[in-house]
């Protein structure tokens, strides 16, 4: 018998049942938030979000979705985070081999001596922003510049959730406007445009937003970003490192490789683990002492020894025992076992995001929200909208371009408006806004790497909150808002 003829008619869900699964889920996030405060994402988020799931679930089988069609959108979902996820794991082995060999320490005692707290700040962000524009990626910055920066943040007394603000909207500002970038990439084929055309017409937006996201770093520093204590342990701090390791430029080699290859658009995962590599190597042959230590393990000879060590150092990070409990705090980190809590969130959350989509309930939200944009300021404002929605809901970022393009684009095309107007949309909100979600991909991510919990520098990750904002403001005054080209027509000869 022919299996179409005997697969259930699917109804299509209401409007309420589409956002039944969104409402538990807010509700659950919110009492986890209440009971474990920033603990929440070690194991209550998960939770909230498999129920959410399976609530889901249980509606799209209600409308006659089979169970064996779910699971297998579970399974397709959770594999579009395979990539980030192990890029992620390599990031934690890197963070740890680093430590090990010097690296990360000889950066931040350069960045000590050149950075001052009244311009550290808007200084972060430039900085962050210049070498992701270069090499297109925002994670290899964070997980690489990002990391030596907050660990001058500590030895400057500067805030952490300020300096990570000011990391991440550097490094999403490069992201964004590089044509390196995938995401820059996949909106305007998402969208139907062209790339440097979109890269254009991202101007109009994202100089403004990162220019008052400058201005307001400058401006907290300029007030008093760091405490008079800072010179303290600005003093302490250089000390204690070169005491523990040997630092000089030659052990910046492992930065630079790892930049060459992103700027060469070598793949991120290899490019991240041949760093993480190198770095290990770097351990063995200029702080083999340190490697032995780690190793703790006095009754293996010196070769097994360093070998014990770096290969610690790779999975289960650097331990520091100094004597100083800032110094100890922040050099012990790193080490693929500390991604793997945040590895259970991002596949809890792309399971939420797979069923949802699955099930249609995703799509008739959407379809909610489009029926009401009737002008062309409510349209890209619905799009900015649904593109944060899907961050919210499908937890990844390309997820939330791709699905936002896709149902958008032929409404576009019918109101005779550009394909970069959405394109553009699709990055303001879409790219910008994933960092600010705890559970989407790219949040789990930056709080993982910087140590910052998601909620904590979301308000002062002021690029990424202004972009939406001010697309928003420029669509409804119509500003810089194209219209479709007319086509000239073709002339037949005969």
């Amino acid at each position: 018998m022919n299996d179409a003829a005997t697969a259930p008619a699917l109804r299509d869900p209401s409007l309420l049942q589409a956002l039944t699964p969104l409402l538990f889920l807010a509700v659950m996030l919110s009492l986890s938030v209440h009971l474990y405060s920033d603990d929440a994402s070690y194991g209550a988020n998960q939770i909230a979000l498999l129920l959410a799931a399976g609530i889901a679930s249980l509606i799209g089988m209600r409308n006659g979705h089979r169970w064996a069609d779910i699971q297998d959108s579970l399974v397709h979902g959770i594999s579009l985070a395979i990539v980030p996820i192990f890029i992620l794991l390599a990031v934690g082995a890197l963070i740890g081999t680093w430590i090990l060999s010097g690296t990360v320490p000889t950066l931040i005692i350069y960045g000590l001596k050149l950075l001052h707290p009244s311009f550290f700040y808007p200084a972060a962000c430039l900085i962050c922003a210049i070498v992701a524009l270069t090499i297109g990626s925002s994670w290899t910055v964070a997980g690489t510049l990002g990391v030596a920066l907050i660990g001058v943040a500590q030895g400057l007394d500067m805030s952490l959730p300020i300096t990570a603000g000011a990391i991440i909207s550097g490094a999403y500002f490069g992201d964004k406007m590089s044509p390196l970038s995938d995401t820059t990439n996949i909106a305007p084929a998402a969208a139907g445009s062209e790339l440097f055309a979109h890269i254009r017409h991202m101007m109009w937006t994202t100089g403004p937003s990162i220019a008052i996201a400058l201005v307001l770093f400058a401006a907290i520093g300029l007030l008093g970003g760091g405490r008079s204590e800072g010179e303290t342990a600005l003093g302490d701090l250089p000390t204690v490192m070169a005491a523990q390791f040997d630092t000089g430029p030659h052990l910046l080699i492992p930065l630079v490789v790892v930049f060459v290859l992103a700027m060469r658009k070598f793949p991120a995962y290899p490019t991240i683990l041949i760093g993480a590599l190198l770095g290990a190597l770097f351990a063995v042959i200029f702080q083999p002492a340190a490697v032995i230590k780690l190793a703790g393990n006095e009754a293996l000879s010196q070769p097994m020894a360093l070998l014990s060590g770096a290969w610690m150092a790779l999975f289960d990070g650097f331990k520091a025992d100094t004597g100083n409990a800032a110094a100890d705090e922040l050099l012990s980190r790193g080490g693929m076992s500390s991604m793997l809590n945040t590895v259970w969130l991002i596949i809890c959350a792309m399971g939420f995001g797979a069923v949802m989509e699955k099930t249609g309930l995703l799509e008739r939200m959407i379809r909610a929200v489009l029926k009401a944009a009737r002008s062309t300021g409510s349209l890209i404002a619905a799009t900015l909208g649904t593109a944060i929605g899907a961050n919210v809901v499908a937890a990844d970022q390309y997820m939330s371009i791709v699905l936002t393009g896709r149902l958008y684009r032929p409404e576009y095309e019918r109101r005779g408006l550009a394909p970069v107007n959405l394109s553009r949309a699709l990055e303001d909100a879409g790219t910008l806004t994933s960092p600010l979600i705890p559970w989407n991909t790219c949040g789990a991510y930056m709080a993982a790497t910087l140590g910052v919990a998601t909620f904590d520098y979301l308000p002062y990750a002021f690029f990424n909150l202004l972009s939406p904002l001010v697309a928003a403001v420029f669509a409804y005054a119509g500003f810089k808002i194209l219209k479709l080209q007319p086509q000239p027509a073709v002339v037949h000869r005969g």
